[in-house]
C-alpha cells in the first residue's frame, strides 16, 4: 500500500486511471460507528483512492438535530472529515436534504483540476413538499469531463415499484443546472446513481428467498428483483449499468446482527441499497490492454468491486460499496492558478505569496488566498487569508505578490499549504505544495530570536488550534541569559505551573540558562 500522506501532483501525461470508492448506507438515524476502516478500504494493500463519495440516507433529522446541523456540520460529516483529513483528502462538496446527505472527498493533488461544482436537491415526499424522500446531487468538471453523483431515497414497500420509478423520473426531470452545455443530469459524461432505492424481490415468498440466500444462490432471485425487471421494460433505465449482485440482500436486519428481520413484520430480504452508473454516448469499458487509445476514448468506467459490509450493524440496512476505475484522458493539464510562498516563512515576520494565472482565468476582487494546515478538512478550514486585491503589493504581467502580516501567522509554526479560492468559480483554483513555517520566538535583549521547545510548539498548534480562542493553551517564554555560544535550545524544561486565576489555562515553557 502506498504511503497515506499528502498526494503528490500527478503527471497528466501518464495519468490513466483514477480510483473512486463510493458508499451508500441507510444509517437509520444512528450515530457513526467507531471504525470504518473496512468500509472505506483504508487497509487495502493496493493504491489509495483518489476520490471518496459517500451517500447516506436517514441521517437523524429530528427538528433539534436538523436545526443544529444547519448551523454546524452534522456528526456524520465531522466524522468522515476527521477520518479523511489526516490522509490527504478534503471535503470538496456536500449537500443535505433532511435525512439525505451526500459527501465528496478528494485527494489534494486533484483539487486544482476540479471545476464547476454545483449541488441540487429534489423533494418527492408528500407530493414533493417533504424531503424525507427524493434525491440530492453533486456535479463537477473533473479534468474537463462532467461527472454527476446522485444519492436517492425512494418510496418503501413492495407494492410501490411504479411509484419508485415515477419519483426517479421526476428527479431526472427536475434537476436542471445553469450550464448551456450540460443543463440536465443525463447530459453529464458520467452519472452515478445510488442510494436506498427500495426495490424489492417480487413474487417469491419469504421462505424461498431466505433459503436461496442461505445457500448463496443469489442468481435465483435476480430475475424477480424489481429494479432488474424495470431495466428490461423502461427505456430511461436501460443505459444504467450495475455490477452483479453477488452479496446478500442488504435489508432488513435486526440491529447489531447479521440476522434477517425477526420482528412481527418479518420483512422479506431485498437488495434495496444499490449503485449504478451511466456513461453518455461513450464506451463503458477500456480496451483489452487497459489503455486509452488516442482519439478513441476520453473517459470510461470500470467496476472493480461491488460488495456489502455485513459487519456494520448500527442500522437495519447493511452498507454497500462500489470501487471504480475512471479511465480519463485529461482535457487540460495546467491549473488555473499557480501559487507559492516566497522564501522561507517565519511566524515572526510578514510573509509574501506569489501567484500567476492562466490568461482565461475569471479573476474577481473577491478572490482570496488561504493559509491551511496540511491536514485541513474543507475550504473554510483556513488559519488565515489574504484578499488578492486588497493585500496586493506588486503585480507584473506574469506574477502577482500579496502579503500576510506576521500577526496573522500562527506563532507555533508547523507545516502548511496555500489555496487560491475563486469567487466566480466558487472553488479552489490553485494549491501550493506543503511548506514549513518556522516557530516564532521572543526577542531577548536584542540578542536574536530564540524558541523554547520548538517541537512542543508544533504539537501545541496542531492539537489546540481548532479549540475556541479563550481555551487554547498559550506558550510563555521566559528570559534567557547569555548562552555563551551554546545551542539556545539546550537546557529546556517544561513547567506545569498554574497561571493567574484570571488567565485562561496555559502551559508554561521556561528556558533555563
Amino acid at each position: 500500500m502506498e504511503p497515506r500522506g499528502l498526494a503528490q501532483p500527478i503527471d497528466l501525461e501518464i495519468m490513466k486511471n483514477l480510483r473512486l470508492h463510493l458508499v451508500t448506507w441507510n444509517v437509520g438515524t444512528a450515530s457513526p460507528p467507531p471504525d470504518v476502516t473496512s468500509l472505506l478500504q483504508l487497509s487495502s494493500q493496493g493504491p489509495s483512492m483518489d476520490m471518496y463519495v459517500i451517500g447516506l440516507q436517514e441521517v437523524n433529522s429530528k427538528i433539534i438535530n436538523f436545526l443544529s446541523d444547519l448551523a454546524f456540520d452534522d456528526p456524520w460529516s465531522i466524522f468522515f472529515m476527521t477520518v479523511f483529513s489526516p490522509l490527504g483528502y478534503i471535503k470538496l462538496s456536500s449537500v443535505r436534504m433532511q435525512g439525505l446527505l451526500l459527501l465528496v472527498f478528494v485527494k489534494h493533488a486533484h483539487i486544482p483540476f476540479i471545476r464547476d461544482i454545483h449541488t441540487h436537491y429534489t423533494r418527492t415526499g408528500l407530493y414533493g413538499y417533504w424531503g424525507n424522500k427524493g434525491g440530492v446531487t453533486i456535479r463537477m468538471s473533473l479534468y474537463g469531463h462532467m461527472i454527476c453523483f446522485m444519492n436517492c431515497h425512494l418510496p418503501a414497500h413492495i407494492e410501490n415499484a411504479e411509484q419508485r420509478l415515477d419519483d426517479f423520473e421526476k428527479i431526472l426531470e427536475m434537476q436542471q443546472f445553469e450550464d448551456e452545455n450540460v443543463p440536465n443530469i443525463l447530459d453529464h459524461d458520467i452519472l452515478f446513481w445510488f442510494g436506498d432505492l427500495n426495490f424489492r424481490i417480487a413474487d417469491y415468498g419469504i421462505h424461498f428467498v431466505r433459503e436461496s440466500i442461505s445457500n448463496s444462490r443469489y442468481n435465483l432471485l435476480w430475475e424477480k428483483d424489481q429494479l432488474n425487471m424495470a431495466k428490461k421494460k423502461e427505456a430511461f433505465l436501460q443505459e444504467f449499468i450495475e455490477g452483479p449482485l453477488q452479496f446478500k440482500p442488504t435489508y432488513k436486519f435486526d440491529l447489531h446482527s447479521d440476522v434477517y428481520d425477526t420482528s412481527g413484520k418479518k420483512r422479506k430480504p431485498a437488495w434495496t441499497d444499490r449503485i449504478l452508473w451511466r456513461v453518455k454516448n461513450l464506451s463503458q469499458h477500456p480496451s483489452e490492454d487497459g489503455d486509452l487509445s488516442e482519439g478513441e476514448q476520453t473517459i470510461s468506467v470500470t467496476l472493480n468491486n461491488y460488495i456489502s459490509h455485513m459487519s456494520y450493524g448500527i442500522s437495519d440496512h447493511k452498507p454497500v460499496t462500489g470501487t471504480f476505475g475512471l479511465q480519463i484522458k485529461p482535457l487540460f493539464s495546467t491549473p488555473l492558478v499557480t501559487l507559492n510562498p516566497e522564501g522561507e516563512w517565519n511566524a515572526a515576520q510578514d510573509v509574501l505569496i506569489s501567484y500567476s494565472t492562466v490568461s482565461e482565468f475569471p479573476s474577481s476582487t473577491w478572490d482570496w488566498i488561504g493559509l491551511y494546515q496540511v491536514a485541513f478538512r474543507h475550504v473554510n478550514d483556513y488559519v488565515t487569508y489574504a484578499w488578492v486585491k486588497d493585500d496586493e503589493i506588486s503585480s507584473s504581467e506574469d506574477v502577482t505578490q500579496v502579503y500576510i502580516s506576521a500577526d496573522e501567522i500562527p506563532h507555533a509554526g508547523g507545516e502548511f499549504l496555500l489555496c487560491y479560492y475563486s469567487h466566480n468559480m466558487q472553488s479552489i483554483a490553485g494549491m501550493s505544495q506543503p511548506f514549513q513555517v518556522k516557530c516564532s520566538g521572543v526577542l531577548d535583549n536584542a540578542e536574536g530570536v530564540v524558541c523554547a521547545f520548538p517541537s512542543m510548539c508544533s504539537w501545541m498548534f496542531v492539537k489546540t488550534y481548532e479549540l475556541p480562542y479563550w481555551i487554547r493553551p498559550m506558550a510563555y517564554l521566559a528570559r534567557s541569559s547569555q548562552t555563551g555560544g551554546r545551542d539556545p535550545s539546550a537546557g529546556r524544561e517544561l513547567s506545569a505551573s498554574t497561571p493567574n486565576s484570571a488567565s485562561p489555562p496555559a502551559f508554561i515553557m521556561v528556558l533555563n540558562k
